[in-house]
């Protein structure tokens, strides 16, 4: 099953995140399949790209609670029902 999820990068206690197209079996760091997005918690800022999303949501991934909620702030499931 394929998963949307967020994978780590920075240093200690200055994580950032990028929001990437997995394997739902490897590991958190792994090779992603395809990078959708960027999430900074620290200075509350994302970038996504929607029509890559929008095609991994209607192909049946699966996002996990962080990433849903990050979609939800940006109305992107509102998109994926537009588009379908």
């Amino acid at each position: 099953m394929i998963k949307l999820r967020l994978k780590r990068y920075g240093k200690k206690r200055n994580a950032t995140y990028r929001i990437v197209a997995m394997n739902s079996r490897d590991r958190r760091d792994g090779r992603a399949l395809e990078e959708l997005g960027f999430y900074d918690p620290i200075r509350d800022e994302t970038r996504l790209k929607v029509d890559a999303i929008v095609q991994r949501l209607q192909q049946g991934a699966q996002p996990t609670e962080t990433v849903r909620r990050i979609f939800e702030k940006a109305n992107l499931f509102e998109q994926v029902k537009a588009s379908s």
